[in-house]
This record gives structure tokens, sequence and C-alpha cells, in this order.
């Protein structure tokens, strides 16, 4: 059955599953994906799925003739009127100013069917849940707290101690990282109890990515950078534009700040080519497939080394 954009696909009610994008780079990283984390993925045919992602592959040949030229014609604009107060609010918020304090960086509403995407899959369960959340009809300024969450509730951490100078976080969410390591003053750690005098603590922060939704422009294509599962959510809704704060880079070095290093090594692809991935295609039913996974968690391994010496000046 045809699948136009802005409906959701009519499989996938059950488990947790993942919407993947065939026929695009690489046919490898399927079969890996496949492997490592798909239900009976061991057992599953690869023969025949990578017949399926032939199959769609020459269907994106098919959309590069006949869709040649499409990220060009995306009908974003300014940020709709009524939005400023909401959009200042995120503006002098500490994520914003530690996230976008380096290239040209403006909020807009971006035409979602036409946004370039890199990220080939987006959990199914995770998508219908935000669309179910938001409901049939959300409102501008309901769609644009979604859209840049302030307050959201952060998922559950597992914090263990695994030796003197090891520990291990665990979260359901992939989206546990390492962000930095930092020299800290006595004051801004409260509770702490020395031994004496404290010279210095450094600290290793481990955190949640700011969360906004985020895209990158290179002349007249807009990549979508965070906030894939609500972006599918939004266009099943039937929203055809969604808030966006949109990085604007002239080159590949900023390119390597604003996106994923690997949509900077392959610029050309995204930003060059007659018919890149765009969002459209998770509702096309020649082009997605549905994946069981098992139940997954992210891992963040710690350890430190301390090594004292005596050096005579």
């Amino acid at each position: 059955m045809s699948t136009m954009p802005g409906q959701l696909p009519a499989e996938g009610t059950k488990g947790l599953e993942e919407l993947w994008l065939l026929g695009q780079p690489t046919l490898s990283r399927l079969l890996e994906f496949v492997q490592d984390s798909v239900v009976g993925g061991e057992a599953m045919d690869c023969r025949a799925l990578s017949a399926d992602w032939r199959a769609a592959n020459e269907y994106c040949q098919h959309l590069e003739r006949t869709e040649a030229g499409i990220a060009l014609e995306g009908r974003h604009r300014a940020l709709d009127p009524g939005l400023e107060d909401l959009a200042a609010e995120v503006q002098a918020h500490p994520h914003f100013r530690r996230n976008f304090d380096t290239l040209p960086t403006e909020f807009r509403m971006v035409e979602l069917d036409r946004l370039i995407v890199d990220q080939m899959h987006v959990t199914y369960s995770h998508v219908s849940a935000v669309a179910a959340r938001l409901g049939s009809e959300p409102d501008p300024r309901t769609v644009f707290g979604l859209c840049f969450p302030l307050d959201a509730p952060a998922p559950p951490v597992q914090v263990q101690q695994l030796g003197s100078h090891r520990w291990v976080l665990r979260c359901p969410s992939t989206d546990l990282r390492f962000h930095e390591a930092r020299l800290f003053s006595p004051a801004q750690l409260a509770g702490y109890e020395p031994y004496g005098a404290v010279a210095g603590i450094v600290g290793l922060v481990v955190g949640f990515g700011c969360n906004f939704l985020t895209a990158v422009r290179v002349g007249r294509r807009h990549l979508l950078v965070n906030g894939y599962h609500r972006a599918v959510a939004l266009r099943a809704l039937g929203l055809t534009h969604a808030p966006c704060i949109v990085q604007t880079a002239t080159c590949a070095d900023e390119l390597q700040i604003a996106a994923r290093s690997r949509v900077a090594e392959r610029s050309e692809f995204y930003f060059e080519s007659a018919r890149p991935p765009l969002l459209r295609d998770f509702f096309d039913p020649k082009l997605r497939r549905l994946l069981p996974l098992r139940p997954r968690t992210r891992h963040i391994e710690l350890s430190f080394e301390v090594h004292e010496h005596l050096v005579s000046d």
C-alpha cells in the first residue's frame, strides 16, 4: 500500500522496531546493524536483505533522475510570528550559548520533506510515542516546546564504580555521551568534604545533548543534524514545517563544527548530488524497512591514571 509523506507507516505496532532507509550508503552498515542489534539478526537471510537494499538503491537512482534538484527547492521561511519570545528564551539558555557560539545561527521554519538526512534510521516506537503525546492538532507553541525542550526530564542513568579509578554509566538512551574533562574550583563543588586544602578538581563530565531540533545550511540546502524522531513524528502528524535552529556553513572546516564527521567527509554527496536522501523518504514504502530491535543500553566507561613526579627546577 502506498504511503505518502505525512502518514505513519501502517506496519510496526508492536515492540521496539527500527525504521531503516534502504538503498543509501552503505549496505555493509545495514548488515552490521542487523547482526548486532536486530532480533534474530544472526539467522536473517542476508541475501534477501541485500536484494531488498539493491532494489531500493535502483529506486534511488530513479529518484536522482526524476527528482533532481529537489533539495534546492525547500520552502524554508522565517520563524512564524508569535514565537519570538520563545526563541529569545532558548537563546538565553546555557545549552544554546554553549552549543551555538561559533557559526551564524538563526531560528527558521524548515520544510520537513526537503530536509536532507544523513541518519538512515529512526526508532519507530519513539516516533509513535512523540506523535501520540502531541495529539492530532498541536498548536504552534506546543510544537516549539517539543523542538526546543529546556526542562525535559533526563532518562535514568545507572552509575557503578568498577575500581578505584574506573566507573561505568548505563542508560537506555543512546543520547548519553561524554561531554568534556574540566577543571573546577572548590566553590563549584557543593557538599564535598576534602581531606585538606584543595588545589584543583578535575571532572569527567557525562550527560546528554542539548536536544534542540537543529540543521545546517550549505548554500540552498538544509541538512537535519539533530531531532530526527521529532521531525518524522511532526511530518507524520501532517505538519509541513517545524521551527529549527539553522547554522550556516560555508566551507569544510565550518561543516566539521555544525555536523557529524561523516557529513563533512562526504559533503559532496549531501550538498552537491542531484538527489540526496530526504526526510520524506521515511514515508516511502519502496525505501523503508522495519526491523525488530533487541533491547539496548548505552554504556560509557570512564577511567583515569595518576602519575606523580618530583622534578628539579
